[in-house]
């Protein structure tokens, strides 16, 4: 089985070419239906013992219509009715004329499988019964040996087997192309049904958080304004609408809680009580990764210097991220090197490792020649700098760490290093406009 397989591979190359060039392997069959008949012409069927090879010579005539019936093959996929029309009339030339006749039927015989397998039902039957009724009438007619002899019976069946074949061919052929086709539109309906299903759910869920978000922040709006106003004279109102804006916030921070929880995957973390984590936090981080076995060194040059919530944010996801990349994908001996360098209106976040791929990731090779796969993604504990092994967001680390650094307006490298191991780098833009926006 394994030497089958093999050979079919070592085969694929010369198929190929065979399928880019059909004229050369037409003239390649041309030739070799040219040998057959050249060979059969040399056998005698009417031996004292049946069929006797090397007891008759072929005439020139016969050999002039031989060679003009194979080269006709070369034009069979053109011009296939044609073909068989000029292939007919030679060998009923030669039927008429030669006792025994040389074998040009095998030329008709490719002709009529090449009509009915590239062309429909109809054509074949308008072509196919017309060729076999001449054909054998023909020989029939004109030979010296009975109506019934094995010769007159062998032409008929070979020309309506041929004709057969070439139906049968043309029907799997069109059975193949209509599945794959049907394949083919089932696939594109499923995403195209799946990417709406998705822009329908954000957009469901965006109204969600609007109306939470603009309902509760109004009201809270609302009271401030009025416990600011009586502040003074009221202070018992005052704490009244105080209470309401603590109530109303309370009750948006519920229901955006249930509202965001929709987007969170099966085994993602509670929602956290405390801050979001950055750069401050990065050593807990590594050490994390460092009580794991891993080796982590750390450079930075950003030391005190003040980031945007959410470059500080996206900075620091990345690095845990790609880090728990490594210990998952990058063997067990795998160092890292992390580097955070404060440049000119942004913030370039590099993670380096010398590691090899321990086996096949969550999602395979992921198009970076098998090296780390960056697919998979982990999450770690910001305050306690414990990573947590296969957490994260099932499969999708480097999808999730491009739409983070693009949702800034910053650039995401990710790729095999040369040598052996992995690189991310991440540029943040810091800048900020008069809202305090990242202006990307």
């Amino acid at each position: 089985m394994t030497a089958s397989l093999a050979g079919f591979s070592r085969l694929a190359p010369t198929r190929s070419w065979l399928s880019a060039h059909p004229t050369a392997f037409d003239a390649g069959l041309a030739a070799a239906v040219l040998l057959c008949m050249v060979a059969a012409s040399f056998a005698d069927p009417h031996g004292p013992h049946g069929p006797t090879f090397g007891t008759r010579t072929p005439e020139v005539r016969s050999l002039l219509l031989m060679v003009t019936a194979a080269g006709a093959l070369v034009f069979r996929r053109v011009r296939p009715v044609p073909v068989v029309a000029v292939t007919g009339a030679l060998c009923v030339a030669e039927l008429v004329s030669g006792d025994p006749p040389a074998p040009v039927a095998m030329s008709v015989v490719v002709g009529l499988y090449t009509v009915a397998s590239r062309t429909d039902r109809p054509t074949t039957w308008r072509v196919g019964l017309p060729a076999m009724t001449v054909l054998t009438g023909a020989a029939v007619l004109f030979s010296s040996a009975p109506w019934y002899s094995q010769e007159n019976l062998g032409l008929f069946a070979w020309t309506g087997m041929a004709s057969a074949a070439g139906d049968a061919v043309r029907s799997r052929r069109a059975f193949v192309d209509a599945m794959r086709e049907r394949a083919e539109r089932a696939e594109r309906t499923r995403e195209e049904e799946a990417r709406r299903r998705v822009a329908e759910e954000r957009l469901r869920i965006a109204r969600d958080l609007h109306d939470v978000v603009a309902h509760h922040i109004a009201l809270v709006n609302v009271q401030a304004g009025v416990a600011a106003h009586v502040m003074d004279r009221r202070p018992d109102q005052a704490k009244e609408a105080l209470s309401q804006v603590r109530e109303a916030s309370r009750s948006a921070l519920n229901e955006l809680r249930a509202t965001v929880g929709l987007l969170r995957q099966s085994g993602d973390p509670a929602a956290p009580t405390e801050p979001a984590p950055g750069l401050a936090v990065l050593e807990p981080l590594l050490d994390g990764f460092r009580r794991s076995g891993m080796p982590v060194r750390l450079a930075r040059t950003d030391r005190g210097a003040e980031l945007p919530a959410a470059v500080d944010l996206a900075a620091y996801r990345i690095v845990q991220e790609a880090l728990t990349n490594v210990r998952k994908h990058a063997g067990a001996a795998a160092k890292a090197e992390v580097s955070v360098v404060r440049v000119v209106g942004a913030v370039e976040v590099t993670v380096l490792d010398d590691g090899r791929p321990a086996g096949p990731g969550p999602e395979g090779a992921d198009g970076m020649n098998g090296t780390n796969n960056m697919n998979g993604t982990g999450s770690a504990d910001g305050a306690g700098g414990e990573p947590v092994a296969g957490g994260g967001s099932g499969g999708h680390g480097l999808v999730g760490m491009r739409e983070r650094v693009t949702a800034l307006g910053g650039t995401l490298i990710a790729g095999p290093r040369y040598g052996g191991g992995f690189r991310v780098q991440a540029i943040l833009p810091v800048e900020a406009d008069a809202e305090g926006n990242v202006d990307g």
